[in-house]
């Protein structure tokens, strides 16, 4: 990202539910870029709802996997997804870890930006900074009362607020432990949800109230 001179500008996430998913975002927060969590349309669905978020939030850059680069590309789709410039995170060769500088950020800086679904219209977004995403977190903490011991389950989708700033990040900050399920699991099966808490003594785990 540094190489493509990315600070400072909007990086799209085109993700399955992943380890990759969450490498790509502090790949955005490391280059001092702003992250636009997001997710690849299923095929044959329609690609408004990602064109709107791309003309809305300027994104610049696409960060997804060669697989599903493939499909963005292909002239199947309609309307096909606005231009940008793709990197597929599989080809990044490990050593430019050495070439990394740091960024210059404050908590004024922003660290992504958050959509709505666009279910009932055309998404919105709101720019998290670093200072908001670090109060969050520590409200979240003393409202649940969480300490490092504590071991967070989830399997909302990481685009999703709850997803990433309450099952990914919030461990992350705490140092706990965190378990990750793919909303498909779940939806294929409520009862793993469930089974997990039990297997993994979770002491947190939130879902919408259906």
């Amino acid at each position: 990202l540094q190489q493509h001179q990315a600070g400072g500008t909007r990086v799209l996430l085109l993700y399955p539910p992943s380890l990759e998913y969450i490498a790509a975002f502090f790949g955005c927060l490391y280059a001092g870029a702003a992250a636009v969590p997001a997710y690849p349309p299923r095929q044959n669905h329609s690609w408004l709802r990602l064109n709107a978020i791309i003309g809305d939030a300027e994104a610049e850059i696409a960060l997804t996997t060669d697989g599903i680069y493939r499909r963005l590309i292909s002239p199947a789709n309609s309307p096909a997804p606005a231009a940008l410039r793709y990197i597929t995170t599989e080809s990044i060769d490990d050593e430019l870890a050495d070439e990394w500088q740091e960024p210059v950020l404050d908590s004024r800086s922003v660290a992504f930006l958050q959509y709505t679904s666009g279910s009932t219209g055309t998404p919105r977004g709101v720019m998290v900074s670093h200072g908001n995403l670090i109060a969050n977190e520590r409200l979240i903490q003393e409202a649940f009362r969480q300490t490092e011991r504590s071991v967070i389950l989830g399997w909302l989708p990481l685009y999703h607020d709850m997803g990433l700033i309450g099952n990914v990040l919030q461990p992350l900050y705490l140092g706990a432990s965190c378990i990750l399920m793919s909303p498909v699991s779940f939806l294929q099966k409520p009862y793993r949800w469930l089974k997990a808490i039990s297997d993994y003594q979770a002491t947190t785990s939130g879902a919408p109230n259906f």
